[in-house]
C-alpha cells in the first residue's frame, strides 16, 4: 500500500442531548448532523491555526462516502440530508440494516481509502430513544421529519437473527436469549448462582466508576452492589439474573460521526500528524447461528477467531493493549469477548463505562465507543487501542484495532466468515419433543403484565436441541432458586412437563 493512501480518523464527533421535554429534544438526523459538524470542527482544530471552521468546512466538503448504521427511526435516506448539510452532494450514500455490524461500516469506510477509492468517508448514527421515551410517557408520538430519496447502497444481513423456536418461546427481547447464555456460561466455569451475581454487581460497580470520567456518558454516578442487585420498581428483573441495571441503556438521544481520510489529504488540509488516529485492524465475523442451535453456548467462536486475527494482524497480544472496550449490551457479552481474547482479571473491559452508563443508542454503539476511545489515545491515555463489536445475539463478532502511531503492515481489514462457519458447530432444533432432556442453558423472563416464564434450552434424546418454557409458578420458583443446567428434565411439546 502507497503511504499516502493510509487511513487516519482525522475528526471525532459526540453528540448527546439530554431534554425531559421531548419537544425540545433533537430528532436522529439533526443528532447525526450535529456530530457530523461536531467532527469536522474536530478535524479543523488539528490545523492548528484560526481558521478552524474554514478547514473544517473544507474537510467536511471533501467526503465521498458517507455510510449510516438504521437506529428507530424510519428515514428513507438520511446520509442524503447529512450530505446537503456539509455540501457534499456527490458522497455515495450507504445505509445498514439492523444485523450489520457497525465495524463493517468503520472497516469499509478505512479499506476504501486504502485502495484509492477515496480519499475522505465519513461514518455517522444516532439514535433518540430518549426522546421517543418522553413522549410515550405524555401519551404522545415523537414525530421526523421526512428524510426522502433512495441511498446507492443498502446493506442488510444474510440471515434471521432469531430462530423460530425463539420467537414462538415468547423471547422478543435480546435479554432472555443472553440470559440463556450466561446459565450456559455459569455452568461452565463452576460457578454457583449467588457468587455469580456477586461478581456481575461488582462488574458493574467498576463500570460505573469509570463512566464518571466520560464527559459524554448518559449516567455519571457510582453504583453500590446493592444497587445492581436489589430489585424494585426503578430496577426490575428483566431476565434472570439480569436486573435492568445489567441492561444497556438503550433510551438515550446520543450520536457519533468518525471522519476519514487518507494521509495524503490529511496533509494537503494541513492538520498535524499529532491530531490523527490510525485504524491498523478492522476484522469481522458475519457467520450467523441461532442461539438455541450453537453447539456451544459458553463461548464465542466467531469472536475467538476474529480476535486473534486482529491481535495476530496488529502484532500484539491481549496484554499489549492499552485500551480496551468490549461490547457491554449484557454482562455475558463482556464475559464472551474477554475468554476469546484471553484477557487477564486485571484488564479493564471498558473506557466508555459500558452501554449501562455510558449509554446505548439502538444500532450506534460502537461508534459512540471508537470515538471516545480514538479520544483517549490522541490525548496518549494510551498507545494501542481495541474496540469490539457485536451484531444480534453475540451473532456476529468485529474488532477494530487502532494506535496512535502508523500500522506496520499498512490497514488491514480482513472477514473470518468462512473460518468461523468451518469452526462452528451448528444443531438441529425440534419443533416439539416428548421425554426427557438435559438442561443445558436456564432463565426465568419477566414482562411486565405478564406471569413470569421459566425458559430452558435442552439436549434431547434425540440428538436435537429442544427450547421449552413453563409459566407455572413451580417451575418458576425452581428456576430461579436451582442450578438446573446439567440435569435431566421432562418435556411434553414444547413444555416443561408438570
Amino acid at each position: 500500500m502507497l503511504a499516502s493512501r493510509v487511513p487516519v480518523l482525522l475528526g471525532i464527533g459526540v453528540a448527546s442531548r439530554r431534554q425531559d421535554d421531548w419537544r425540545d429534544a433533537l430528532e436522529p438526523i439533526d443528532l447525526m448532523n450535529e456530530a457530523t459538524l461536531a467532527a469536522g470542527m474536530d478535524a479543523g482544530r488539528g490545523g492548528g491555526g484560526a481558521g478552524a471552521a474554514t478547514l473544517a468546512a473544507r474537510a467536511l466538503q471533501g467526503v465521498q462516502w458517507i455510510a449510516v448504521p438504521k437506529g428507530r427511526w424510519a428515514y428513507e435516506d438520511p446520509a442524503a440530508d447529512i450530505a446537503r448539510t456539509i455540501c457534499a452532494p456527490y458522497a455515495k450514500r450507504i445505509l445498514t440494516s439492523v444485523g450489520v455490524l457497525q465495524q463493517t461500516l468503520i472497516g469499509e469506510a478505512c479499506a476504501i481509502i486504502s485502495r484509492g477509492e477515496a480519499h475522505t468517508t465519513l461514518v455517522v448514527g444516532a439514535d433518540a430513544g430518549y426522546r421517543l421515551l418522553r413522549a410515550q410517557i405524555g401519551g404522545e408520538t415523537a414525530p421526523e421529519r421526512p428524510c426522502p430519496g433512495t441511498p446507492d447502497e443498502y446493506w442488510r444481513p444474510a440471515d434471521e437473527l432469531r430462530h423460530p423456536a425463539e420467537k414462538r418461546a415468547g423471547l422478543k427481547m435480546p435479554v432472555g436469549l443472553y440470559a440463556l447464555l450466561d446459565s450456559a456460561w455459569r455452568h461452565h466455569h463452576r460457578i454457583d448462582l449467588a457468587q455469580h451475581r456477586q461478581a456481575l454487581a461488582a462488574m458493574l460497580v467498576e463500570f460505573s466508576k469509570i463512566a464518571t470520567s466520560n464527559p459524554h456518558a448518559w449516567q455519571q454516578r457510582e453504583v453500590t452492589e446493592a444497587d445492581v442487585l436489589e430489585t424494585g420498581p426503578r430496577n426490575p428483573m428483566q431476565a434472570l439474573p439480569y436486573t435492568r441495571m445489567h441492561c444497556s441503556s438503550w433510551n438515550v438521544d446520543q450520536g457519533a460521526a468518525l471522519l476519514f481520510c487518507s494521509a495524503e489529504r490529511a496533509v494537503a488540509l494541513g492538520i498535524a500528524p499529532e491530531h490523527w488516529v490510525y485504524p491498523w485492524v478492522s476484522t469481522e465475523s458475519n457467520h450467523m447461528i441461532a442461539v438455541s442451535a450453537r453447539a456451544d453456548l459458553h463461548r464465542c467462536v466467531g469472536a475467538e477467531i476474529a480476535g486473534a486475527a486482529a491481535l495476530d494482524a496488529a502484532g500484539l497480544a491481549s496484554s499489549d493493549l492499552d485500551l480496551i472496550e468490549l461490547y457491554s449490551c449484557f454482562p455475558i457479552a463482556v464475559q464472551l469477548y474477554a475468554d476469546a481474547l484471553g484477557l487477564g482479571p486485571d484488564k479493564p473491559r471498558t473506557v466508555t463505562g459500558g452501554m449501562h452508563f455510558a449509554g446505548g443508542p439502538y444500532n450506534n454503539y460502537q461508534l459512540q465507543s471508537t470515538a471516545r476511545t480514538a479520544l483517549l489515545l490522541r490525548n496518549r491515555k494510551g498507545r494501542t487501542a481495541l474496540v469490539s463489536g457485536v451484531s444480534g445475539i453475540v451473532t456476529k463478532q468485529g474488532f477494530g484495532v487502532w494506535g496512535v502511531e502508523p500500522p506496520r503492515d499498512g490497514f488491514i481489514h480482513r472477514d473470518l466468515t468462512d473460518e468461523v462457519a468451518r469452526e462452528a458447530g451448528c444443531r438441529t432444533v425440534a419443533d416439539h419433543y416428548f421425554g426427557a432432556a438435559r438442561v443445558l442453558a436456564s432463565t426465568v423472563t419477566y414482562v411486565r403484565g405478564e406471569p413470569p416464564k421459566g425458559v430452558a434450552l435442552l439436549d434431547a434424546a434425540s440428538g436435537e436441541r429442544v427450547l421449552a418454557t413453563s409459566c407455572s409458578e413451580r417451575w418458576v420458583k425452581q428456576l430461579e432458586q436451582t442450578d438446573l443446567v446439567g440435569t435431566t428434565v421432562q418435556v411434553e411439546g414444547f413444555e416443561l412437563a408438570s
